[in-house]
């Protein structure tokens, strides 16, 4: 087994602020102000799970983007309501169809009413997703089997409808270089175990190759089939992580960037990922985590 050498033991670590959880000495954070473009225009858009948090903020990313939108939402009616005032609002199109993503059945309905009100369908964003957390030796069938339903089962039976869509369609030169485009919401946790959430860190790992075999499988059709996998983001569902200043501290330590993400910039790497100047992006994860995969414990040399 190799062994240190003495100097190298004896070698002083780098200094950094964030050792000793002070963070004056590091640049403020400031979030990008972007302009709008109409990257999407003319485009037709599914957003599961888009009444709230990251699927709130795609949906209106899209939208400002020039896309038509399907709000599905499986609970919270009158959030859902909201979100499409909200679009109509900024003279966006849009509408919304309580669906639950794990059902067969629900999902069909959905693409039929798409097809009906827009005509048909160019982008899915499948972002639905839930957590039902616990002990691995005291998680229950029914608390594996209902992440996994959503998060996984979820995301099959909505790709496939959204492939069936996209063939019989076909490519659109006037509207995109592809047939069609998928974006499975995934987690920095398809990648780093998560202890205490078995089941979720499952499905998103489920979700990576799943995303991957199908991007394989049809991109000879100009089907395109990618993730975005975001860190830390400023959500309800996260926010015993970042509401004091003492949970904030701790949670910078797993971010190289030393700030977390906000719901919007997953908007924006959407936008362009659904957009047809990520064209030649096929079956790949984008990591919007501000460095959370980096393996932020040796940043001080290990």
């Amino acid at each position: 087994m190799p062994t240190t050498p003495a100097q190298a033991a004896n070698r002083p670590k780098p200094k950094v602020p964030y050792m000793q959880n002070n963070f004056m000495d590091l640049p403020k954070p400031v979030v990008p102000r972007v302009e709008n473009r109409k990257l999407l225009k003319g485009q037709k858009a599914i957003v599961t799970g888009a009444s709230s948090g990251i699927g709130r903020s795609i949906a209106l990313a899209l939208g400002h983007a020039g896309a038509d939108i399907c709000i599905n939402y499986v609970a919270g009616e009158d959030k859902a309501k909201a979100m499409v005032d909200e679009l109509r609002g900024h003279g966006h199109t849009a509408f919304s169809f309580r669906a639950d993503v794990s059902n067969e059945n629900d999902v069909a309905k959905m693409f039929e009413a798409v097809r009906d009100e827009f005509g048909t369908v160019d982008i899915l964003i499948n972002n639905a997703g839930l957590q039902s957390d616990a002990s691995f030796d005291e998680m229950t069938l029914a608390q594996w089997n209902r992440v996994i339903g959503v998060n996984l089962t979820g995301q099959f039976l909505c790709a496939r409808e959204a492939v069936r869509e996209f063939k019989r369609r076909g490519v659109r030169p006037e509207i995109s270089c592809a047939a069609g485009k998928i974006i499975c919401v995934s987690s920095v946790h398809e990648v780093i175990p998560w202890a205490g959430h078995v089941n979720y860190a499952a499905s998103k790992g489920g979700v990576m190759l799943m995303m991957k075999s199908i991007a394989q499988e049809v991109a000879p059709y100009r089907i395109r089939v990618n993730s975005i996998a975001p860190g830390a983001i400023r959500t309800p569902i996260n926010m015993q992580a970042w509401d004091t200043p003492a949970h904030y501290r701790e949670l910078l330590k797993l971010i190289p960037y030393k700030r977390i993400g906000e719901p919007e910039e997953i908007g924006r790497a959407a936008v362009w990922l659904a957009s047809d100047e990520s064209d030649y992006v096929q079956g790949t994860t984008l990591f919007v985590d501000g460095g959370m995969t980096l393996y932020p414990g040796f940043e001080t040399g290990g």
